[in-house]
């Protein structure tokens, strides 16, 4: 039976050096949460504005629903505008002080988060006290649920205490090397490895699993248990990395929550990411069915292992 998956936070547009794309961590992760099986929800808000009627129209053409999208009559919808250097990295820079800034809390979204099996949200939505407020009594209603962090620490976005309180609201973080590394600075932590400051933060913040994402050299996960798995990277032919760590994401939430072991998830969220880093934009079409027959494919693999 699919799994139900809430996530809340930002929808917005991507723009980018070929144009507007949809996008948003929150929304990405639906996207693909959707188009691996699940039921995916997505809680955001847009504006009152042609931004806002166009993303709203966006996100129908991509299959999934905007029931669970406010609209503010103020605010205008958010953007990011996008530059991507000579190795398909992006920089953003992000606006402030738009519409999913200040989602309000219902009913529905009470709702959408009790009836999830696992719900996901990240730091950039909790710039403004509205959202932010609106997130954590999202979570303290929804106890048995499963809370997914994507920290996805964006620049001038985000403080400690915003990062320390997210930790603490979380079951399972997903971060990259450079935001673990972030979260060491602005916490205190101690370690020195990445695999050791995983155990660190996990420890500190009774994770239950840390997922740590490693750009070419794959991606390694460490439980509670201490059990710690490596995946390595692949070799592709790049197109942007904007949306790859979504699709990591929402990779490993598909397997772990319908119940495969850690290790076969962080396989597919790894290849799911390494798949979407080969596409332009967050959104670009990628099945399931491909990314099983990338994972095949011989000699794709990048075996340099990281550094530990």
């Amino acid at each position: 039976m699919p799994k139900k998956i809430a996530a809340f936070g930002e929808l917005l547009w991507d723009l980018l050096p070929t144009g507007k794309v949809l996008g948003g961590a929150p929304a990405n992760f639906i996207y693909r949460i959707n188009s691996f099986g699940d039921q995916g929800t997505l809680l955001s808000k847009v504006g009152n504005d042609k931004a806002g009627k166009e993303a709203r129209e966006a996100l129908r053409k991509l299959g999934l629903s905007d029931e669970g999208i406010q609209t503010d009559y103020e605010l205008p919808t958010g953007s990011v505008i996008v530059k991507i250097d000579e190795h398909g990295t992006p920089d953003f820079n992000i606006i402030t002080d738009v519409a999913y800034d200040h989602i309000e809390i219902n009913q529905e979204m009470i709702e959408a988060f009790n009836q999830a099996d696992c719900v996901c949200f990240g730091t950039l939505v909790q710039r403004y006290g509205i959202s932010k407020n609106t997130l954590r009594e999202l979570i303290h209603q929804s106890p048995g649920v499963v809370k997914f962090l994507d920290i996805n620490l964006r620049k001038k976005c985000y403080t400690a205490a915003t990062v320390e309180d997210s930790l603490r609201m979380a079951n399972i973080l997903k971060a990259n090397d450079e935001e673990l590394l972030i979260t060491k600075e602005l916490l205190g932590l101690k370690s020195e490895s990445l695999k050791d400051l995983a155990r660190e933060t996990l420890e500190t913040f009774n994770l239950e699993i840390i997922l740590c994402t490693l750009g070419s050299f794959g991606a390694f996960c460490l439980t509670q248990e201490d059990v710690f798995h490596y995946d390595p990277g692949y070799q592709i032919s790049l197109g942007d990395t904007v949306g790859a760590g979504d699709a990591f994401s929402a990779g490993f939430i598909h397997y772990y929550m319908n119940g495969y072991e850690i290790e076969e998830a962080l396989r597919f969220g790894n290849a799911a990411g390494a798949m979407v880093a080969t596409t332009t934009g967050a959104t670009s079409p990628v099945s399931k069915a491909q990314i099983l027959d990338f994972m095949v494919i011989p000699n794709n693999r990048n075996y340099v292992r990281f550094h530990q």
